[in-house]
């Protein structure tokens, strides 16, 4: 719950900030040419070169994106927003915990054998308390019950494993919730403002091109929008998924190997 909290307070002090920020670009860029007119004019300067630069300033993309932003209207552009930086930091924290959870699993497997053969039970345990991941967490619970029998030892596992799985693929339903989520209120946006197109259009009693084109193209920006974030968060998902498959198989590997390696334990100890 801290973790959702703090992922949203940040994402609304980054949108509210970029969005202050946006208005304030906005309105910089609106009055710069207003101040080169004025300027040239006060120097008796009428070229034709000095009127396209104060009516066209050059815009890098940084400043597009902003303009863009606010054209799509604020209102709508920052739910979008908000989707895709609360959607990010989600995918951000499980591709760093899920790299953190990947380990050399060969190396463990004998360091984990060689630490049964000579010191026992105990130094086993000790190898994976070391050892961060949720394979050396399955290989603890299963060493640690070695006792009771192989039975609990199976059960252990494959109980462990479950538990495992689910710190996985923790969080992942947030990121399909915003993967679905931002299209859809582009798609809101789009409506809502070709229905605002439209009521001008009423409004003024006739149809001009360039109300409609205006319109539809401000409404349009918002899908656009939408559109970008949910393919960056896809790609941040998939990603996601196939490293969980990837962890999983070496999981379910090193379970049969763990099995293996207590049977020959106990053989060797008769």
């Amino acid at each position: 719950m801290k973790k959702v909290i703090s992922s949203l307070a940040i994402a609304a002090v980054m949108t509210f900030g970029f969005a202050n920020v946006s208005l304030a670009d906005s309105s910089t860029v609106e009055n710069q040419p207003a101040k080169d007119v004025a300027a040239a004019a006060k120097e008796g300067v009428t070229s034709p070169e000095v009127t396209e630069e104060a009516e066209a300033p050059e815009l890098d993309f940084v400043q597009t994106l902003k303009q863009k932003y606010i054209e799509g209207d604020p209102f709508w552009m920052t739910p979008v927003l908000i989707c895709m930086i609360i959607g990010m930091a989600l995918s951000i924290e499980r591709v760093v915990y899920l790299n953190l959870a990947t380990i050399n699993t060969k190396k463990f497997l004998n360091d984990v054998e060689a630490a049964l053969k000579s010191g026992g039970i105990e130094a086993a345990k000790e190898i994976c308390r070391n050892t961060r991941g949720p394979i050396a967490s399955i290989f603890y619970q299963g060493i640690d019950r070695s006792p009771e029998g192989i039975d609990m030892v199976e059960k252990s596992v494959v109980s462990y494993g479950g538990v495992q799985m689910g710190l996985l693929e923790k969080g992942l339903s947030w990121i399909s919730l915003f993967i679905a989520l931002s299209p859809m209120l582009g798609f809101l946006g789009t409506v809502i403002g070709m229905i605002q197109a439209f009521d001008k259009i009423v409004k003024d009693g006739q149809v001009s091109p360039t109300t409609v084109a205006d319109g539809i193209k401000v409404a349009l920006l918002t899908t656009v929008f939408g559109l970008i974030a949910a393919m960056v968060l896809q790609v941040f998902y998939n990603y996601i998924l196939s490293k969980i498959d990837g962890l999983v198989n070496e999981m379910e590997d090193s379970s049969i190997s763990l099995i293996d390696m207590m049977l020959k334990y106990k053989t060797t100890t008769k």
